[in-house]
């Protein structure tokens, strides 16, 4: 993830702001955000437990002088990690983008074992940038649905009957950690969120109708290992981000608080008879 000009952060998540000035869109991440992920709960426990071993001496010396500290600070565990590997998603991102344009870059150590992924990536398939490379890092538009977001790379593959090129869509995904073969359950219906998508911003801040997407896949990068996994973003895994979306807008707009229902004789109560 990167940062995209009119994306903007609010305390309901990530918007853009519609250049033509129309009401702000819901990003897609941000939406996608509204469906439960039960595998979060014993993972950030996971997180915390791995935190207290690595240190026991210590967790127990402060869990008698300062308990209030150490707890906040092991709630906050998953937090850090989580924080963490996004700040190297974008780095990563932002590496990619360089080399797609072949602009400089400074080296990064950590990011540079995932850029050999790609680049090996990008031998493997014998991409010519120039003539291969569609778009990167470019913000689609749904304003009728009321949602944008922004998409890594749009690139031509020989995937087709005899060879016959193909527009994907992929989505860069690190870790440090995760198998090359991961996907979760949300990121078709991301993929799919952005090749519905009927219009991408312009460096001009205009507007023009997205090309056809044929194909849509997640390409895993690890430090010493990369994969293609193409996933599906038919009307299927659009239909299911309606449904997080129209969810994500109800829980954005819902009230904080709800009236409390009283008894008609209850002291203060409203007396609907003498109304």
């Amino acid at each position: 993830m990167t940062d995209p000009k009119w994306a903007h952060d609010t305390e309901r998540g990530r918007y853009y702001t519609d250049p033509a000035g129309g009401p702000d869109l819901i990003s897609v991440t941000n939406a996608l955000s509204s469906i439960a992920k039960p595998a979060l709960v014993p993972w950030a426990a996971g997180m915390t437990a791995d935190a207290v071993i690595a240190r026991p001496i210590e967790i127990a010396r402060r869990a008698r002088t300062e308990p209030t500290a150490l707890r906040k600070e092991l709630v906050g565990v998953h937090r850090q990690y989580t924080e963490r590997a996004q700040r190297l998603g974008t780095r990563v991102h932002l590496r990619a983008m360089s080399l797609v344009l072949n602009t400089p870059h400074p080296y990064d150590e950590e990011v540079e074992p995932y850029s050999v992924q790609l680049a090996a990536w990008f031998r493997l398939w014998r991409v010519d940038f120039e003539r291969d490379v569609e778009a990167v890092e470019t913000t689609v538009m749904h304003r009728k649905a009321g949602y944008a977001g922004t998409g890594d790379l749009w690139i031509w593959l020989p995937t087709g009957p005899y060879r016959r090129r193909q527009l994907w869509l992929v989505d860069y995904k690190t870790s440090a950690e995760k198998p090359a073969d991961t996907v979760y359950d949300e990121q078709p219906l991301q993929l799919a969120a952005l090749r519905h998508a009927p219009e991408w911003l312009l460096p001009d801040d205009t507007t023009e109708p997205a090309p056809r997407v044929h194909r849509t896949a997640l390409l895993n990068l690890r430090p010493r290992a990369h994969r293609l996994i193409e996933v599906p973003s038919g009307p299927a895994q659009f239909r299911a981000f309606r449904g997080a979306l129209a969810t994500a807008r109800y829980l954005h707009n819902a009230p904080s608080a709800y009236p409390t229902v009283v008894p008609p004789w209850a002291p203060g109560a409203y007396d609907r008879k003498a109304a």
